[in-house]
Order: structure tokens, then sequence, then C-alpha cells
């Protein structure tokens, strides 16, 4: 039975830390996710609960083909590292990236606090994703992401 409601910071932790294929995943250490939206059965969006330990970050910097995404920061004092720079963000900031907009982002954690925030995207079929710092580049196939170099050879 789906709960109605409850406490997000005791909702379990995301079972797998990171999708990425290495050498990439191991960079996602210091970051927890607690996948809310599940929780309720939601399948047109998803919402995650995420804490960034000191100099964690996000995710690589990435810009999605067909999904929206929008975060919403909660405690501490992350970095938002997007094309156009790198912008401070506070409790009760939030930032949001259209699909398709080509804009790649991330969040940092260059404090010595934890970060908390919100993030919600939504999960329309065919999207795709690219990673401007990074030679990868995926590809979401019946709902996995498929990750390859950019010159399409596979990791692994």
């Amino acid at each position: 039975m789906k709960p109605v409601a409850l406490a997000a910071a005791q909702a379990p932790l995301r079972t797998k830390p990171s999708n990425y294929p290495e050498p990439f995943a191991s960079r996602m250490a210091g970051r927890q996710k607690r996948p809310l939206g599940e929780l309720f059965g939601l399948n047109n969006f998803g919402v995650n609960l995420t804490h960034l330990a000191p100099g964690a970050v996000s995710a690589l910097r990435h810009a999605h083909s067909r999904q929206d995404e929008f975060v919403y920061i909660l405690q501490g004092h992350p970095t938002l590292h997007t094309d156009e720079g790198r912008t401070p963000l506070a409790p009760g900031d939030c930032a949001g990236f259209a699909a398709g907009s080509g804009n790649a982002h991330c969040l940092v954690n260059e404090t010595a606090q934890e970060v908390v925030y919100l993030e919600v995207g939504d999960r329309t079929a065919g999207d795709a994703a690219s990673y401007p710092d990074d030679d990868l580049q995926a590809v979401q196939i019946d709902g996995q992401w498929r990750f390859t170099r950019k010159d399409g050879t596979p990791y692994g």
C-alpha cells in the first residue's frame, strides 16, 4: 500500500548511487538521493530529496533534449554551474532547465556544510543527455539510460 504522506528525510535512499558508467560513477561520491515520487506511485515526473556532502556534485554537467528539470534549495549554499558560468545559491533559491535549451548544468557543494535540495524532472520518453565537459553521451531507451563515449563506443 502506498503512503498518503511521509517524512521525506525518512524515505529510503536510492539503491543504485549512480547510473553513470565508470570512471564517472565514482565522481558522484558524497551524493545521496531519496526518490520520493515513486513512493506515491507517480509516473509522469520524478522527485528526489538530494543531499550533497562537502565537495560533492549533483551530476556531471549535462543538458537534456526532452526532459525539463527544476531544483529548489532547502539547506546549504551550492554553486550552480551552467553555460553562463557560476551562480551561488542559498535556501529558498530555485533554478529550472527547459528541455532542449542546451544549457548544461550541475550543482557543486564547495562549502564545508551539507547541501539539501529537491530536484524535479519529467519523464518524457526518448530523452537524450549531452555532457560538454566529459567524453560521455546518453540516450534513454525503454526507460533505461544507455551511455557511450561521444564517438559512440560503449563503456566497459
